[in-house]
């Protein structure tokens, strides 16, 4: 039978979890000698999801954070070369936020240690067991949060 308890089990397991998956990617980026945080890879992948340049208040949007977040994010991602702000071309006023070379090559970098990351984590289990978990993790991802009075 299960139990109200369970619940608060496997949140802490989950928050576990993903803290070992952080960990092991973070050691994975070190060791290819990239310095970004997590959330400059957050804005960069969310970055490379737009089909055209997002302007910031898209991206602001999107990663539900204010837009001075944004422009801090982005004024490092600049710096270091992987992101650049450019004119709207339909408004000159409008700053909208591209992808260098510099940034998609990052991308890859960070897809490939998340990967390594994630063997790393799920190691222990069977291919029909990793299978059966991304289908629960799934569910759970694309479930609508009822809203409990």
């Amino acid at each position: 039978m299960y139990s109200p308890d369970a619940d608060g089990l496997l949140a802490e397991q989950l928050l576990r979890l993903t803290r070992r998956l952080h960990r092991s990617q973070k050691r994975q980026l070190e060791s290819a000698d990239i310095a970004i945080t997590p959330a400059q890879s957050r804005l960069l992948r969310t970055v490379a999801h737009y089909d055209a340049p997002p302007r910031m208040a898209d991206l602001a949007a999107r990663l539900e954070v204010v837009p001075r977040a944004v422009t801090s994010l982005v004024d490092g991602l600049e710096a270091s070369g992987r992101v650049r702000r450019v004119p709207d071309p339909a408004n000159r006023r409008v700053v909208r936020i591209e992808l260098t070379d510099a940034g998609r090559d990052t991308l890859r970098q960070l897809r490939t240690a998340r990967r390594a990351a994630a063997e790393d984590i799920l190691a222990p289990l069977t291919a029909e067991q990793r299978e059966v978990l991304g289908g629960l993790l799934s569910a759970l991802v694309d479930a609508r949060p009822e809203r409990h009075c």
